[in-house]
């Protein structure tokens, strides 16, 4: 057995990388150099935009080709927290420029950063974040000065000015760590630090294990550079002291700790946000520092990961006091570097199955979605052009030469540039599905996926420096491995020992591969990819719960809970579950564990509450693109947009181009619950329905039996609203619903009123049901247009109007809930109650579902500020769609 403590930790990755395997059909020498140059091209036109139009702001907004400085844009939450006005962007770039051979340019921009930036800024930012792109920028930037300078190309008036920042930088970010634990603040104050109201900070109690374990890397880096060992005693205490809160049965840690009891806030545990680089960091500071302690607490970790987590080629948290529980049933984009790690580790072929999921999620989406299921579906949409799947793929190629991957890089690239390339930059994907743009371009961008994708492609020769003599951070900044045998100043003792208990982990617990004696069949790795590659194609469906010994199958999942379904009813009373319907056509789920018939069952009721707890989560978060109900009849014209949600059946209105067009009338009865009295006046018609009595799909197919060819739902709940309540999509009644083939859309009841109220005054209102709103010209194709609509002239509508010429609806954001569709209601709150509900009076077919009370009642004329606020929510997507 092989000891690495033997041996200096370059000669670590030099076994681990050194050796290749040909498995599929070689990238010739001359399109790797294409694709290199392309790299490079694409790298010039993000870095030349930010500093033509954001420099010395800390990043570039692409869209609007301005930077983005801090207090001057609207918040955007904890995202914000990264900026710290100190040209974040370019300080993370630094080694980027080296790299790609840039060194002109780079030693133009040590003297920007050097000129132009300031620490001491009243500012709050993140602990983590501040950390990893700017300390760690400045140090790797140091690193290649020092470099060149030794070399005599360049940098040859260099006096560590760098190195002088970032130490000036980690006594800043030090008082973070004043806490009992030693865990730090997750936030600090760049002048005042974090104690006094003057910090605005310091009042947080909890900070994510990620936050506090990617610590030790740029610290003891910074106390080894400049012989202070502050900054590597106080990251020391912080590993140490999350390593002694760990679950001790399971040997996993959760996402969320309190930063002075200890305790476990957020119990979930895996290998994505909030843990990920806690991980990354504790092998790679054993192989920059050669401290066994790490790797030994490194490999714990890892059985248990592998045990627990890995569900090949899926990784799913799980309750780290319950491991074989899994907390939720989705997986987020940054598990991506997972794969990469597993390399560096050791253990490829995990590896190389877990990545061929993600490439064939990324072809199946242009992109990693921030969050997808595990049948491979968007959980979140968005794509803030991330380097973790490029990494990975580059380690990957690294280890096993395996042209394949430089194919996967290839898609990356031109995904990149024929989705997200702006005229100013490159934009993150507001939603991957649609194709829409958000207008950031995060400095990780520049710092980490032109720097994977330029090593992925370039060859040897190509290289300015020998990668292999540097380890990389979790933001792909460069520290020399020579740092190992740099003079370890004296550091306090620590008072936590690693279990020295034997792995079942023999071929990779000391010694790092040969990947010809893993792979001697060439076509061995396509073996592992080819069944990953059919599961993603086909989506597979979701792997079933594992049970704990002693417990029996749950009788009832959440995704299949139906609530007007008697066995399923009988199944919650069995498990103490009871079903409470709301008077808005919701149904609330309680359970009382003494009402249950036995102790399994109650046991089983609290996995069935956790479970639907976990789906109604990830169905509120789900963002699914709104639809567009489009008032076109005079005297509207296709300027009142009524944001609507979607229905699980009927036809998708996604794949229409044309929409469905007609007149709308309103059903008798109104709730559509029965064969309608008034079909003759619906055939033809979009009929109008009110929520309530029966099934969504039950209204679709008694006015789909009256000849309608469409319908619109609108909400019996007076008052709601889409500015206040997210739109959902309406479920099925648990039968097939494939007989249903007209488009049914959801109104709030403010939307709907619009519409009633304009029904109301018109007699005769014309909509369009589309998938987003239509530009007026389109919708008037072939048609001359309204003349109110070509000289000006025309009602009062028209003059309020008139400077809203794009309507479209705002996709999903991280800040705001106004516009975001969630699937909620599809279980818990989706199955309407099959009765009237107490208090609400029963339509007969005569009923006339709108007040004549002229009290009551509202003219279109008052209510076009409410259209107003309908038209501005349509404006932004219709831009980002354009």
């Amino acid at each position: 057995m092989f000891r690495p403590a033997m041996m200096s930790p370059a000669f670590v990755l030099l076994l681990l990388l050194g050796f290749s395997v040909q498995l599929s059909q070689t990238m010739t020498r001359d399109e790797k150099h294409r694709l290199r140059n392309q790299v490079v091209e694409m790298f010039d036109h993000a870095y030349q935009n930010y500093m033509d139009h954001a420099y010395p702001a800390d990043e570039l907004m692409p869209l609007t080709c301005r930077g983005r400085v801090r207090g001057l844009e609207p918040s955007r939450g904890d995202v914000d927290d990264a900026l710290g006005k100190f040209s974040l962007t370019l300080i993370d770039t630094l080694d980027t420029l080296v790299l790609l051979n840039k060194t002109a340019e780079f030693e133009e921009a040590v003297k920007r950063v050097l000129k132009d930036v300031r620490l001491d800024n009243d500012i709050v930012v993140s602990v983590f974040e501040t950390n990893i792109r700017v300390l760690g920028g400045l140090l790797g930037g140091h690193s290649m000065a020092v470099m060149l300078k030794e070399r005599g190309e360049r940098m040859l008036w260099y006096q560590d000015e760098l190195l002088d920042m970032a130490k000036d930088l980690g006594i800043r970010l030090l008082p973070a760590f004043n806490t009992s634990s030693g865990l730090p603040y997750p936030r600090v104050n760049l002048r005042h630090g974090v104690q006094g109201p003057e910090t605005r900070t310091g009042t947080e109690t909890d900070t994510c294990t990620a936050c506090a374990g990617t610590i030790i890397l740029e610290f003891a880096a910074l106390s080894r550079f400049t012989g202070d060992p502050v900054f590597e005693a106080h990251a020391r205490r912080a590993m140490d002291f999350l390593w002694e809160k760990r679950q001790r049965n399971s040997n996993l840690v959760g996402k969320t700790i309190n930063i002075h009891s200890g305790e476990w806030v957020c119990r979930d545990s895996g290998v994505g946000a909030g843990i990920d680089s806690y991980y990354e960091y504790l092998l790679k500071a054993y192989i920059l520092l050669g401290d066994d302690q790490f790797l030994q607490r490194f490999n714990i970790h890892y059985a248990s990961i592998m045990k627990y987590i890995s569900q090949p080629p899926l990784l799913l948290d799980v309750h780290i006091h319950k491991p074989l529980l899994p907390a939720r049933t989705w997986m987020d984009s940054l598990l991506a570097f997972f794969p990469g790690l597993q390399v560096l580790k050791g253990d490829i072929r995990p590896a190389i199955e877990t990545h061929e999921m993600l490439y064939q999620v990324t072809k199946k989406h242009n992109f990693l979605p921030e969050a997808f299921t595990t049948d491979f579906r968007v959980h979140w949409a968005q794509h803030p052009l991330r380097p973790e799947f490029a990494e990975s793929t580059y380690f990957l190629y690294k280890a096993t030469r395996d042209p394949y991957y430089l194919e996967a890089g290839r898609t990356v690239l031109e995904n990149l540039n024929r989705f997200a390339r702006v005229p100013c930059g490159f934009a993150a994907m507001k939603d991957v599905r649609t194709g829409s743009h958000e207008d950031r371009m995060d400095s990780f961008f520049l710092a980490e996926t032109f720097k994977y994708l330029f090593l992925l492609f370039a060859e040897e020769d190509d290289l300015p420096f020998d990668v292999e003599d540097y380890v990389f951070t979790t933001e792909a900044h460069l520290l020399p491995l020579s740092l190992s045998t740099a003079l370890r100043s004296d550091l306090p003792p620590t008072d936590n020992s690693t279990a020295t208990e034997e792995l079942d982990d023999a071929n990779f617990e000391w010694t790092c591969p040969n990947t010809r004696l893993l792979f001697p069949d060439p076509a061995y790795p396509r073996n592992f990819r080819e069944p990953i590659r059919s599961a993603v194609d086909k989506s597979c469906p979701r792997p079933a719960l594992p049970r704990e010994p002693g417990i029996g199958r749950a009788p009832l999942r959440a995704q299949d809970f139906m609530a007007n379904n008697p066995e399923h009813l009988e199944l919650l009373r069995r498990m103490g579950v009871n079903l409470i319907h709301l008077k808005d056509g919701r149904v609330q789920l309680v359970q009382h564990a003494t009402q249950a018939v036995s102790a399994v069952a109650a046991e089983d009721g609290m996995r069935f509450m956790q479970e639907m707890m976990e789906l109604s989560s990830q169905q509120q978060k789900e963002q699914l693109p709104p639809r567009a109900v489009q008032i076109i009849s005079h005297p509207f014209f296709g300027r009142v947009v009524l944001t609507a949600g979607p229905a699980q059946f009927g036809m998708d209105l996604s794949k229409s181009n044309l929409g469905v067009r007609g007149f709308v009338t309103v059903a008798e009865p109104y709730a559509g619950c029965s064969e309608l009295s008034n079909a003759e006046i619906v055939a033809g018609r979009i009929a109008l329905l009110q929520r309530g009595q029966c099934m969504f799909a039950e209204k679709a197919r008694n006015i789909q039996k009256a000849g309608a060819i469409g319908g619109i739902v609108i909400d019996d709940n007076e008052g709601s609203s889409s500015d206040t309540a997210p739109l959902f999509q309406m479920a099925g009644d648990g039968r097939s619903t494939d007989d249903v083939t007209l488009p049914l859309l959801f109104l709030f009841h403010k939307e709907g009123n619009i519409l009633l109220e304009a029904l109301k005054e018109h007699r005769e209102v014309e909509v369009l049901l589309s998938e987003k709103a239509r530009d007026r010209e389109a919708i008037f194709k072939g048609k001359a247009l309204p003349g109110a609509l070509l000289d000006g002239s025309g009602d009062e509508t028209e003059e309020e109007d008139c400077c809203t010429e794009d309507h479209s609806s705002p996709a999903p954001s991280a800040d705001s809930d106004q516009s975001q569709f969630t699937t909620q209601e599809q279980k818990i709150v989706g199955e309407e109650s099959e009765k009237p509900e107490a208090g609400l009076s029963e339509e007969t077919p005569g009923d006339e579902p709108i007040e004549d009370d002229d009290a009551n009642s509202q003219s279109v004329d008052s209510l076009m500020a409410d259209w107003q606020e309908d038209l501005e929510a349509f404006k932004q997507m219709e831009k980002d769609e354009l």
